[in-house]
């Protein structure tokens, strides 16, 4: 009996959901498709009924973290969605730059957790990043109340791309200490950015 379009529709969006997670926590190079389709609950016989190559996967796992993940840089959290100015700034900063997240990169952005490996991706993956972060910067620069829409938009470049390298560096250090006194830094350092004149 073959699979009604609603459950063909339902498997690729687990299998879209496991990529999304493996990819963050692994890295794509590291993962295979076998393992990725095991995560899924699915054979790896199955991935090409549903996806034309590895990049397409790709691309559209990408695109599902982006939507998914609360402390991805582009969606705001619960908390700093009702928080404007420099508090909102603040609750933004203050959750994306957590321990949490920096623990738990496969629940979590995926700039930070992929891209070194996305700045190489396809023309596809790359143009749906592209549109989650222009997202992200305008949520990023409505929050620059105090200055002209130019000059929020440049403080919004800046403060996702502090955000994202500190996250980066507060992964690949090895020293618990210097790991927290980077996330708090930048914390700070994207506070400061809404007084800056």
């Amino acid at each position: 009996m073959r699979k009604s379009r609603v459950e063909a529709v339902k498997t690729r969006e687990r299998i879209v959901a496991a990529a999304a997670q493996k990819f963050r926590r692994q890295g794509i190079a590291a993962t295979g498709l076998i393992d990725l389709m095991k995560a899924a609950g699915l054979t790896h016989g199955g991935f090409y009924k549903h996806f034309d190559s590895k990049d397409q996967l790709v691309a559209e796992a990408c695109a599902a973290a982006l939507r998914r993940s609360e402390l991805a840089a582009i969606l705001p959290s619960q908390a700093a969605a009702t928080k404007k100015g420099r508090d909102g700034l603040k609750a933004r900063a203050a959750a994306y730059l957590s321990a949490g997240h920096r623990d738990n990169p496969q629940a979590g952005c995926p700039f930070a957790a992929l891209g070194s490996e996305l700045a190489r991706a396809d023309d596809e993956t790359r143009a749906r990043l592209t549109a989650g972060l222009l997202q992200g910067l305008d949520v990023f620069a409505g929050h620059f109340d105090n200055v002209r829409p130019d000059e929020a938009r440049k403080r919004a470049i800046a403060m996702a791309s502090l955000m994202v390298g500190a996250l980066t560096l507060a992964r690949v250090v090895d020293d618990p200490k210097l790991s927290n006194t980077i996330l708090r830094t930048a914390v700070e350092a994207v506070t400061r950015l809404y007084a800056e004149e």
